[in-house]
């Protein structure tokens, strides 16, 4: 990656802050809210939080150029058919709006959020998420990628509703890098927040499961609620992480930075 190009995706990186929200989903799973510490989901559990805390597994696919549009179908209804795993807080999964970085071509993303690592670790081995793994994904995939973190912090729906948008950013460091640089980026994007008015929500944190993530490790997923419209009056807005994107560029060797579109159950498929 040109140093340009990573300095574009860096400046999209650095200008996503959070905002309190008390909007539901229609779903009755998701009448969950971070910043409450006990909130009944569906019928059948209470999940009770400790914090604000929240474990974030994003999963992103390149679907293969030949494919039978009925098989991405089947892989984007069998990845969203897991939402109703009493494991999973929030999941949802379909085609990406757009590519803004990235040296790979992802055509699909997956974000699910899980109460706990380990709640993360046994939706990871269910039969029923590796059904469809084995059945519909693998089968036609050419590459995958995961990447997982603990976001501190957040506030708002733990399910962005469908409509919203989700920015997708990945940073992968200079190997010579310590973990001194690693920290003062992470306090760098944490600083961010509030600095670019009420615009959504961003989660940010460290990647704690590598094999699968290419090395990158710095994550963010930033969630516009109010869609592509909030977030691109976002991006409007540029300059403002000037001073920002300057602290961190010099660490960065390759960023991933992608655009994503929450789907009605109805057009999830493509």
């Amino acid at each position: 990656m040109t140093a340009t190009v990573c300095l574009k995706a860096t400046r999209s990186f650095l200008k996503l802050n959070p905002l309190p929200f008390s909007r539901s989903l229609s779903h009755p799973k998701h009448h969950h809210f971070l910043s409450f510490p006990k909130t009944r989901i569906s019928n059948f559990a209470t999940v009770t939080m400790s914090s604000s805390s929240v474990v974030e597994h994003i999963v992103l696919f390149k679907v293969k150029d030949d494919t039978d549009p009925s098989k991405v179908n089947s892989m984007v209804n069998g990845l969203n058919g897991l939402t109703s795993l009493d494991l999973t807080l929030h999941l949802t999964a379909g085609p990406l709006l757009r590519t803004r970085s990235s040296p790979f071509a992802f055509t699909h993303l997956l974000h699910s959020r899980y109460k706990t690592k380990d709640d993360l670790a046994a939706y990871t081995v269910h039969p029923g998420h590796l059904s469809v793994v084995k059945e519909s994904v693998l089968p036609i995939c050419d590459d995958v990628m995961a990447v997982d973190w603990v976001a501190d912090g957040l506030t708002g729906p733990v399910g962005p509703s469908p409509g919203s948008a989700i920015r997708v950013t990945f940073l992968k460091l200079k190997e010579e890098l310590g973990e001194a640089a690693k920290g003062e980026i992470l306090e760098v994007i944490k600083g961010i927040k509030g600095k670019f008015g009420e615009v959504g929500q961003i989660s940010v944190g460290e990647n704690f499961s590598p094999a699968r993530a290419k090395g990158y490790s710095i994550a963010s997923v930033a969630v516009f609620f109010e869609g592509v419209s909030e977030m691109e009056a976002v991006d409007s807005k540029e300059e403002l992480a000037k001073l920002e994107k300057d602290k961190v560029r010099e660490y960065l060797d390759s960023v991933i930075v992608l655009d994503y579109v929450v789907p009605s159950p109805q057009s999830a498929s493509l």
